[in-house]
């Protein structure tokens, strides 16, 4: 089965998903609100304004829209350097207004938020930087520089300057706080659907492999009856053709494929005869199913089980779930590549709960990050200078945190920790000293003999032929 790589979209794909006519609504209500608060200024409060420029600045705006509306198709997405103009124009076009309407005397200065807010929710860390440095630069400027507003009267309205200071400094933090937390929690979002795509994808793949050899154990399973009736025919027509040889080889030739196809059939489903291995197996033969593609990457995989106390000898028999597997085969994965020359991987067992622990003799997880393994792209594990002694090792950072998902889903409890570390319930070997990974289920989550056997699944007739 062919691999197809999964690969994360960027802060410009990402920007890809927002369409022109979104962008084009919200400049519309814009508009909308520019004209009724100058017109409510004119006439309601009777404010002496720069009508002409006022309106040459809303005019250019909607003229803009216009444009787009009858220039591209309703479903035009729009690129980061698209998204970046078309915020960058109505910033700038925001502050020539407050420019003409007295600056931060303006109570509608807070509005300079709207666009950094925006870019940073959308688009990537540069094009958020500027447009929140400029946004900063035309609010330090509209401070002292802008056409003061004029009562009727010829009366000049603006707050004292402590006031307009403390508008200067309030909006300034605004922009960063505002544009920072939307940038980290946009991205982080983001993030995430990513990191749960990737999930979904691998369980996905994993899932149809299993769907594969139910499918091989049915076909070799519907197909004995019919083989073997052309077998047993094929056998009398062979007893009753004695006296006409050239019929006689033909109906042998007919009994040798049929032959064929038992063997055919049999090699294919050798493990798919009874569909209770296909959805269950002894907890060692799936945790080897899980290690086994890591087996020849040269190091040395030592399994070992045991019962915990007061637990029964005969290992348990568990669901062969694809996300058990794929969880597994994750964790073994990372061990394996960053173990020197070892990793240790022990199962055990009791009436309540079941326990894997896997073990590396590599120089385990940074201390700083143990409590965030399991996010999404958390890399580092080790050491810059340890990583330009292998800088083929190259990753999304996503195998814990899929395995960690797919493994919680089936109701496990993950534990990461060192070697060097003091948890001695995790690390009782002190040979051991790099990462420690503990999966522990509780047993009536995975274990397919809890409360009985289960009869839906049923026991098929072996193929004899």
């Amino acid at each position: 089965m062919s691999e197809r790589p999964f690969r994360l979209m960027s802060g410009q794909e990402h920007s890809n998903w927002i369409r022109l006519r979104t962008l084009i609504l919200l400049r519309w209500v814009a508009i909308a609100g520019q004209v009724t608060a100058i017109a409510v200024a004119q006439y309601r409060y009777s404010l002496q304004l720069e009508l002409a420029l006022c309106y040459l600045a809303i005019g250019v705006s909607a003229a803009g829209n216009l444009i787009a509306v009858f220039a591209f198709p309703e479903n035009k997405r729009l690129s980061e350097f698209e998204n970046f103009l078309m915020v960058l124009f109505d910033l700038l076009q925001l502050a020539f207004l407050l420019y003409l309407t007295g600056g931060l005397n303006n109570p509608f200065a807070l509005l300079v938020l709207g666009p950094v807010t925006i870019s940073a929710a959308v688009m990537g860390l540069r094009p958020t930087l500027i447009i929140g440095a400029t946004a900063i630069i035309l609010v330090t400027l509209m401070a002292e520089f802008h056409l003061p507003l004029r009562t009727e009267q010829g009366f000049i309205l603006r707050i004292p300057d402590i006031f307009i200071f403390g508008n200067w400094i309030a909006i300034v933090i605004a922009i960063l706080f505002i544009g920072a937390y939307s940038f980290r929690v946009s991205n982080e979002m983001r993030s995430m659907s990513d990191a749960l795509s990737a999930t979904q994808l691998a369980l996905s793949r994993e899932q149809k492999l299993t769907d594969l050899g139910g499918v091989v154990a049915a076909a070799a399973h519907e197909l004995g009856t019919p083989l073997a009736t052309i077998k047993l025919t094929s056998a009398e027509l062979i007893e009753e053709l004695d006296d006409r040889p050239d019929l006689r080889e033909d109906a042998a030739l007919i009994r040798e494929q049929a032959d064929r196809c038992r063997d055919i059939l049999r090699g294919m489903g050798r493990a798919g005869k009874d569909d209770l291995h296909l959805r269950q197996a002894p907890f060692s033969t799936l945790v080897n199913e899980a290690a086994e593609p890591h087996m020849n990457r040269g190091k040395v995989i030592v399994y070992s089980e045991e019962p915990l106390e007061g637990g029964d000898f005969q290992q348990p028999t568990v669901m062969r779930k694809p996300e058990i597997i794929h969880g597994l085969r994750n964790l073994v994965q990372n061990a394996v590549d960053f173990a020197k020359t070892t990793v240790w991987i022990d199962a055990a067992w009791n009436d309540e709960r079941i326990t894997l622990r896997i073990c590396d003799d590599g120089r385990g997880f940074p201390p700083q990050l143990i409590g965030r393994i399991g996010d999404p792209f958390v890399r580092r594990r080790r050491g810059e200078s340890e990583l330009r002694q292998r800088p083929e090792y190259e990753g999304m950072g996503l195998g814990l945190f899929i395995a960690k998902t797919l493994l919680e889903r089936t109701g496990a409890q993950l534990r990461f920790a060192n070697g060097t570390d003091t948890f001695q319930t995790l690390n009782p070997y002190q040979d051991r000293r790099g990462a420690i990974v503990e999966v522990s289920w509780p047993r009536k989550k995975i274990d397919a003999l809890a409360g009985g056997s289960n009869p839906a699944l049923g026991k098929n007739i072996p193929l004899e032929i």
